[in-house]
């Protein structure tokens, strides 16, 4: 879905995915990638994000013929990334510690920062974190992300607002604790 379809456009294509149609299908997978890689790695280990993402695009698949509202596609493909990755860390309790030896080849100290402004984002609040994952990281813009999930472009413009206005203040209290 190109900038500026329609809701209209969006309930034909989800209608002809439902209606097995694997290339409205790929579309719809190509749309919304990144939106569902943003909100999973908002809360998920990195490494286990491109998994997810294609489990989010599988239980879609296998539950398109329940979706009641085609418009809502987005947000109902936000709920089941949401919901995955609650399920991902049931099952697995398990954490790491990133070390340098994570960090990127040419710039360590880059990597290792990217990994701990990361970390700052993903302890905000929900709301602010994933808006925040899908600006920051995959590099949407406020109107491609209320058109991803749902949200009103509002409550997107305040979210992204908060968000970066709190995430502000923890990087520079994060900062302020490392010089003293």
């Amino acid at each position: 879905m190109e900038p500026g379809t329609t809701r209209t456009d969006l309930a034909r294509l989800v209608a002809a995915a439902r209606d097995g149609d694997h290339d409205a299908f790929h579309e719809l997978y190509r749309s919304y990638a990144r939106m569902v890689h943003g909100v999973l790695l908002s809360s998920a280990p990195h490494p286990v994000v491109e998994d997810l993402v294609q489990e989010v695009f599988f239980q879609a698949y296998r539950q398109l013929p329940w979706l009641r509202v085609p418009e809502a596609f987005g947000g109902w493909l936000a709920a089941i990334a949401r919901n995955l990755s609650r399920d991902h860390f049931r099952r697995t309790r398990e954490t790491a510690e990133l070390t340098d030896t994570h960090a990127a080849p040419g710039n360590p100290g880059a990597a290792a920062e990217a990994a701990a402004v990361l970390g700052v984002i993903r302890a905000l609040p929900n709301a602010y974190r994933e808006t925040l994952i899908l600006r920051l990281v995959e590099g949407m813009n406020g109107v491609e992300i209320a058109e991803r999930t749902g949200l009103s472009p509002g409550s997107v413009r305040v979210n992204l607002h908060r968000g970066m206005k709190l995430l502000r203040e923890r990087l520079e209290r994060r900062n302020a604790d490392a010089d003293a």
